[in-house]
């Protein structure tokens, strides 16, 4: 791999995380203003924008990456100029319309959600939120485009400024506006929340604002490289849309796999939880679901997936060139490592769901009930994103959509059902059980198409089980001796209580692993430099 290519990867890689962790550290401060139940109105209108995003684009900047680096290889560059003008144009279109659409259907998707004699909020007002929010579906599509031709040109930088830059214009004027509208103008919480999701229109101009500078920028360099253009290819853009769209169908399910199953909630939550009497904690219950809990259960998801999606393109490689025992190394590896790093961070978050929740957003009972239950989750999430991959990586990716499908069966046959036995918490449940489905058959298909053997991944999975269960005890008894003098109700001293029971579990998870050699095991000669650091220190 080129060093270009390297540093590349690695700046879009940072951009991908700090927009991450900003999106993950504003819903804290946000959390003070609006409150659980501005929570729940957000994420209301949130999720539907989502998978009308992922509809509007339809993989199409991924492909316009993908064919302008395939035939800028080749030296005919205007190829992938044609069919980055084409697909700007279509961009455009699809933009325009997905806002058309979403902005006209926002009174029957509020319909679906809200029920008007039960919740918090009416149909009118989730209406507004939702509106407020479809604007930004003019400028994303046309600003991932650009984004995508940037990278077929292995430049990475415009994408990640522009994602750093445009999450930061949003943050600012979803926070500012909601405070301005609640504390100054003492307004509405609907028209707080309805400034606080146009604040995606508002990002979307930063980031396409970031874009057009740097192709001001480039356009030198662009226009120097049509005139090098070889000329000797004439693809037809019908068939480069045609592959474009078979092959990007997979992708859009599996980038929709989350808000998919949230709108199943979004549809049925409310009223199972009225059904039983809760109609009054509907709303609140809804928003700590699909908001606040799930922004913490997605950090060992981003950081373990992060890790083993790295080995995904040498599983890929192996599988091409028929190296089968090099295949299954690299997927042992690649499995492992994610179960490593992600079973005792979702065994520790689940013990310490109240102190978790209470550190960054105040204490809930309900949060703390929700987030113990929903930690373990993110291992099937990050299974899941791992395996698509590997998916992808053998050819099968439509075995994706097959599987995901299967799983939000799963999860709308059960989620009232559940709800009604344990509340929100049953909702976690079905969401689970959908996404356990889908992770077996993607398994499933691995092992049909590579005869992959999961059993030295089952076996470390166990011992892994019983390193993080060791922790688990040792953390639970620090978590009771801390509990007799602090007081878990209070932020800071919630935080305290993370960082120290924090600290202790991964001692002792980390020793165990050290001891045992399974760390070895897994990252080689890179552990045995760690150790001998930790020698020198000591």
């Amino acid at each position: 791999m080129s060093s270009k290519l390297l540093r590349g990867t690695f700046i879009l890689t940072v951009g991908m995380m700090l927009s991450k962790v900003l999106g993950l550290i504003y819903v804290i401060p946000f959390d003070a203003i609006v409150g659980e139940k501005g929570g729940a109105l957000y994420t209301y209108a949130y999720i539907p924008y989502t998978i009308f995003i992922s509809l509007a684009t339809g993989g199409l900047p991924l492909a316009v990456s993908k064919f302008v680096s395939k035939y800028n290889a080749l030296e005919e560059y205007a190829v992938g100029q044609r069919l980055f003008k084409s697909g700007l144009k279509v961009m455009m279109v699809s933009g325009f319309l997905a806002f058309i659409l979403m902005y006209a259907a926002a009174p029957s998707i509020a319909s679906g959600m809200i029920n008007d004699q039960a919740g918090a909020f009416t149909v009118e007002e989730v209406t507004t939120v939702m509106r407020a929010v479809s604007f930004a579906l003019i400028l994303v599509p046309v600003m991932s485009l650009i984004r995508g031709y940037f990278q077929g040109h292995q430049s990475m930088g415009p994408t990640a400024v522009s994602q750093v830059i445009e999450q930061i214009v949003r943050i600012i004027v979803l926070l500012g506006g909601a405070f301005v509208v609640l504390e100054i103008l003492d307004g509405s919480i609907v028209t707080a929340i309805s400034v606080a999701t146009f604040a995606a229109f508002a990002g979307a101009i930063g980031g396409l604002a970031i874009l057009l500078v740097y192709w001001k920028r480039r356009k030198p360099y662009l226009d120097d490289l049509i005139k090098k253009d070889k000329g000797t290819v004439n693809v037809s853009l019908t068939e480069i849309y045609k592959e474009i769209l078979l092959y990007s169908i997979p992708f859009i399910f599996v980038g929709i796999a989350m808000p998919l199953f949230q709108l199943v909630d979004s549809f049925t939550f409310n009223r199972a939880m009225a059904s039983i009497g809760q109609a009054e904690i509907s709303d609140r219950a809804y928003g700590i679901l699909n908001l606040y809990a799930q922004k913490l259960v997605v950090i060992p998801l981003t950081l373990s997936t992060a890790f083993a999606m790295g080995l995904v393109p040498t599983v890929t490689k192996a599988f091409v060139e028929q190296k089968m025992d090099t295949f299954s190394v690299q997927l042992n590896q690649a499995f492992q490592i994610l179960l490593f790093l992600t079973i005792p961070v979702v065994a520790g978050m689940s013990l310490l769901s109240a102190p978790m929740y209470t550190s960054f957003y105040g204490y809930s009972e309900i949060g703390a009930n929700v987030l113990e239950a929903y930690a373990p989750v993110a291992v099937l999430f990050a299974l899941f994103s791992v395996t698509a991959a590997v998916l992808q990586g053998i050819n099968q990716q439509k075995f994706t959509v097959l599987s995901l499908l299967v799983g939000l069966l799963i999860k709308l046959s059960f989620n009232i059902p559940l709800i009604k036995m344990l509340q929100t918490e049953g909702s976690v449940y079905a969401t689970a059980l959908g996404y356990l489905a889908a992770c077996l058959i993607n398994m499933y298909v691995i092992y049909y198409f590579t005869g992959y053997s999961y059993s030295v991944v089952i076996r470390r999975t166990i011992l892994m089980g019983i390193f993080a269960a060791v922790m688990a005890a040792v953390v639970a008894a620090a978590e009771k001796l801390l509990s007799l003098g602090l007081d878990f109700q209070s932020q800071g001293q919630a935080a305290l209580v993370i960082a120290i029971c924090g600290a202790i579990g991964a001692i002792v998870y980390f020793a165990l692993s050290f001891k045992s050699k399974l760390a070895h095991r897994l990252f080689g000669t890179r552990i045995d430099k760690i150790q001998k650091k930790l020698k020198l220190r000591a």
